[in-house]
């Protein structure tokens, strides 16, 4: 049984009608953008996941993500999937804007597979911070979801003294941010030892004083923070799927992409909107570009440092913003977050770090 489904998910938001008007708009946003930006222009990407559950697991369900982020940067174009078992499209329930493929794999003598292909054009983002910005205003009701405390990002006790020390006499949401971003930078640090992208729990961080892990650890530890004291913040969790033009080996994936899941941050201000930040990836610059262990005096980790405050390289793919999960008919708990297949057994969760025993594959190509 092989069955084949398209749909069509982008470009239907009013603000976002044509590309012709996103190129437009992306240019005057862009016009004072730093320096190193490589400029608007549109690239296309095709990412395929291909998940596979022997028949030896019994039945079996899984939940694969997928673009779901709509904006100037990110532009999902649909989906396209295979499979020998029975695949929806389904949302998380809290997050109606985080889309997921649902797989149901009932008991079959052989593997239960599915095998889906998803597009999407990215362009860089910068943001030009020495100046207010023309901007689209996210509303109060909205905002607030970006003020709220997680199970894993409480905003109160010690993530939010921790905060307050760090952003000392600051008084605007920029420099706010910008304190944070940088205790970040000077007091943590990238453990190569992590598995996946770390768990982000950043009570936990602070109150073992192990301010080490990777980037769903580090970029979790900003958006707590900021959020802590009145400044809205997420994480927005997604995929390497490029070389990086920035000429960071550290930040680039091509090909098959499977271990090359990334989340950023963002923060919201008054006078800009939306602003892109990473301290996780310049932590990562420190540990692994060549030839290893910069200092934080090295030029490269300077450049990255500026870089990464107020701007990204898209040649990453955002999945979803979404926190506290809850896989659409699901036994098991919540997820802090969703950012790699999963899949779940009639007995247990399957560990979506080991993409060699969970079987799944996920490549990428510029079209």
């Amino acid at each position: 049984m092989k069955r084949r489904n398209f749909i069509k998910t982008a470009l239907t938001l009013p603000a976002f009608a044509t590309l012709g008007a996103l190129a437009h708009s992306g240019a005057a946003r862009a016009a004072g953008a730093a320096p190193w930006s490589k400029g608007t222009e549109w690239k296309r990407y095709e990412i395929t996941h291909r998940v596979e559950v022997p028949a030896s697991d019994g039945p079996a369900l899984s939940w694969i993500p997928l673009p779901s982020v709509h904006s100037d940067y990110s532009q999902p174009l649909g989906n396209e999937w295979t499979s020998n078992v029975n695949v929806q499209l389904v949302r998380d329930p809290r997050y109606g804007s985080t889309a997921m493929l649902q797989v149901q794999m009932p008991a079959l003598d052989g593997p239960r597979w599915v095998e889906v292909t998803s597009r999407v054009l990215t362009r860089d983002r910068a943001v030009d911070l020495t100046r207010p910005q023309v901007f689209e205003r996210t509303g109060a009701g909205e905002l607030a979801e970006y003020l709220r405390s997680t199970e894993l990002l409480p905003t109160d006790g010690i993530v939010k003294s921790t905060a307050l020390k760090a952003v000392g006499k600051a008084k605007t949401d920029l420099d706010k941010a910008r304190a944070i971003y940088d205790w970040i930078v000077d007091n943590t640090f990238r453990d190569p030892k992590t598995r996946g992208c770390g768990q982000g729990d950043i009570k936990a961080m602070l109150e073992t004083g192990n301010l080490s892990g990777k980037c769903a650890d580090l970029n979790a530890l900003f958006v707590g923070m900021a959020r802590s004291v009145g400044v809205p913040a997420r994480d927005v969790y997604g995929l390497r799927m490029a070389p990086s033009q920035w000429g960071y080996r550290s930040m680039s994936a091509s090909g098959n992409v499977t271990r090359a899941q990334h989340c950023r941050a963002e923060f919201y201000s008054t006078s800009h909107g939306w602003v892109p930040v990473d301290p996780a990836d310049v932590r990562k610059v420190m540990l692994e570009e060549p030839p290893g262990n910069l200092a934080a005096a090295d030029p490269k980790v300077g450049l990255a440092r500026e870089k990464l405050f107020g701007a990204w390289e898209m040649n990453w793919l955002a999945y979803n913003t979404s926190h506290d999960i809850k896989l659409p008919n699901s036994k098991g708990a919540a997820l802090g977050f969703l950012m790699y297949p999963q899949v779940e057994t009639a007995t247990a969760r399957k560990d979506p770090y080991d993409p060699d025993n969970l079987k799944y594959i996920i490549t990428s190509k510029l079209v």
